[in-house]
């Protein structure tokens, strides 16, 4: 029977609020918008920890190049990152950090917008027929 709650997923909270702190306090790029850490999944193994975020704020042209350049910025800083991690875990191994932009807002708001527009036509589909009768 597999445990509910494994030594992987601690560390992974664990790892989610120092990140969090380091990003917000340590970090002084003026690009870096708000980020906020969705998730983190650890391997197994240790090995890596990948980090799903969204931004808000950040100076920049295109939402996209806003994710980009946050991306961008935060796998840079990653190697520094890991570092600082590594003197506050208790962990033989510090997992190698991977950044990754976290779609799943953006998805939920594009299928609630489809839902809400779907409903809209099928409301307007049944006033037509009962206008009909």
């Amino acid at each position: 029977m597999p445990k509910d709650y494994s030594r992987t997923s601690r560390l992974g909270e664990q790892i989610q609020r120092e990140l969090a702190q380091m990003i917000q306090f340590e970090m002084k790029d003026p690009r870096l918008g708000m980020v906020t850490l969705n998730q983190v999944k650890v391997a197994k193994d240790l090995g890596y920890a990948d980090i799903y975020f969204t931004v808000m704020g950040a100076k920049g042209e295109t939402d996209e190049q806003i994710r980009e350049q946050t991306e961008s910025i935060l796998n840079d800083a990653a190697g520094y990152l890991r570092s600082q991690l590594a003197r506050i875990l208790t962990t033989r191994v510090t997992p190698q950090l991977r950044f990754h932009y976290d779609e799943t807002l953006e998805r939920g708001h594009h299928l609630t917008g489809l839902i809400k527009k779907a409903r809209q036509q099928d409301d307007a589909h049944t006033d037509d027929d009962s206008a009909e009768s």
